[in-house]
């Protein structure tokens, strides 16, 4: 039988923890802030950032949505300097006329809770990891998933999920491979544990994926008007496989659980500067 991968159970743990934690630092006068800016209306990011506000709210983080249709560095200048916000994340895609990775690369690295700018050019600066690759290792640890002597492909080498879960699991002494467009997705067949996270909706079939896998979907994509990930609904009907994340709750929950994990650290960073 097919295990399902919940990361909402395990949030939920989190999000407890992290409600006292609130507590203890407004016992201390600090309060966390995090402000999240955007340049669309978008329906996806609207429900990204709706999620976050929600989250914040459930524990205590004041949650300020930005909405700048001319997001630019120096509106990202303005808030590194602003001490009443702990962190900042850019609400991704942008619209396609933005440079992504200089707006993004703009933020300071202690409040760069989304662990994104610069990373390749300011790593020794890092404060903080990718909040999605940091929660897909949560949600495996957290299911019992061992990594150890294990075959891992990780599809897609985004900067958002791939390049940092590439860079943590190579640093962490994992045998992995990497795909990406152009490779023979056939190949996945050999190995025991696939994460994919390329946005591209049923890039990955049931053919692809041999009995005993642990299947991680990281991907998203807007379809229709609605979410999908990176594999095939078919693959989710299979009993053979070791674990598979479900088609909504997977590593999702667990994001914005590390996101918040990482504003509350900022926050008592700070408040020590």
């Amino acid at each position: 039988m097919t295990k399902i991968l919940d990361g909402k159970e395990l949030a939920g743990f989190i999000k407890e923890r992290q409600s006292r934690y609130v507590k203890t630092l407004r016992s201390k006068k600090i309060k966390p802030c995090l402000l999240i800016l955007r340049d669309s209306d978008n329906p996806v990011i609207l429900k990204y950032v709706e999620l976050k506000k929600q989250y914040g709210e459930d524990i205590g983080v004041k949650v300020i949505d930005g909405f700048y249709r001319n997001l630019s560095k120096d509106i990202i200048k303005k808030y590194n300097e602003d001490k009443s916000i702990n962190g900042i994340i850019v609400q991704l895609p942008l619209l396609e006329d933005k440079n992504t990775e200089e707006i993004v690369g703009e933020i300071a690295p202690e409040k760069d809770v989304d662990g994104l700018a610069n990373y390749e050019n300011r790593e020794e600066n890092r404060v903080f990891d990718s909040a999605t690759a940091t929660a897909i290792n949560w949600l495996l640890a957290g299911h019992n998933i061992n990594l150890e002597d294990k075959k891992i492909a990780i599809v897609g080498r985004g900067k958002l999920v791939g390049a940092p879960l590439i860079r943590m699991w190579t640093n962490s002494g994992y045998s992995l491979e990497v795909f990406h467009r152009g490779s023979d997705f056939n190949k996945l067949k050999g190995f025991d544990i696939i994460v994919t996270a390329t946005g591209n909706p049923h890039l990955i079939t049931s053919e692809m994926i041999k009995p005993g896998t642990v299947v991680v979907d990281a991907g998203t994509a807007s379809e229709g008007g609605h979410l999908v990930g990176d594999i095939n609904d078919e693959i989710r009907n299979r009993e053979d496989l070791t674990a598979i994340t479900p088609k909504f709750g997977g590593v999702g929950p667990l994001t914005v659980s590390v996101l918040f994990e990482d504003v509350l650290k900022a926050a008592e960073n700070q408040s020590k500067a």
